[in-house]
């Protein structure tokens, strides 16, 4: 079965992307959704998260005090890296855990990933996919599907690799700037994917 990851800038379009490919049928691994979920669920990542950034990191229900982890990483790259450091190899046992239970006639995955590259979590997907698309066209989409604004949204682009370095280490590029269409694109991948995957 091939690992294909999936990822792009925020307002990129991978969400949009990603359901094109399930409706194909392609089963799809949300590691952004998968991250938080680990947080709370995996018990040697609560652990290292409470022994990093103290108890007060969680509630008493177990829930994750976000408040209190951003606080601490927001502005500052170094307590962020520790946190990535925690939570991104609990993200990939997740994948692992998931790519188990995918029936074994399914000639391929997705795995999309907001930080693919950044956590390099790219090396265990046999190909991957960035979707490009205009700064501006990206800030218009996420001002208005987030309500952020144009700094909020400046800093969150900042801490992901640009567009460039991303596309040079992709093996494929969808190009989602509301000119091309990206269902033939996702389609046409889509089949090269069955090809290599059998």
């Amino acid at each position: 079965m091939l690992k294909v990851g999936l990822t792009g800038n925020i307002g990129s379009g991978k969400t949009t992307v990603s359901k094109v490919f399930e409706v194909l049928g392609v089963p799809v691994f949300y590691a952004d959704d998968a991250a938080k979920s680990v947080m709370v669920s995996d018990p040697l990542l609560v652990a290292g998260i409470k022994s990093t950034f103290g108890n007060s990191s969680y509630f008493d229900d177990g829930t994750l005090n976000r408040k209190h982890i951003a606080g601490i990483v927001f502005n500052d790259a170094e307590q962020l890296a520790k946190l990535n450091a925690l939570v991104h190899p609990a993200t990939f046992r997740a994948f692992d855990e998931w790519v188990k239970n995918v029936k074994a006639d399914v000639p391929y995955i997705l795995k999309e990933a907001a930080l693919l590259f950044e956590s390099d979590s790219y090396k265990m997907c046999d190909y991957s996919i960035t979707i490009r698309a205009p700064f501006e066209t990206r800030i218009k989409r996420v001002m208005q599907r987030d309500h952020l604004t144009r700094e909020e949204i400046e800093s969150r682009e900042s801490k992901q690799f640009s567009e460039e370095k991303k596309s040079t280490l992709a093996d494929f590029i969808i190009v989602n700037d509301d000119v091309q269409l990206v269902i033939p694109q996702v389609l046409e991948l889509h089949h090269k994917f069955l090809s290599l995957g059998h």
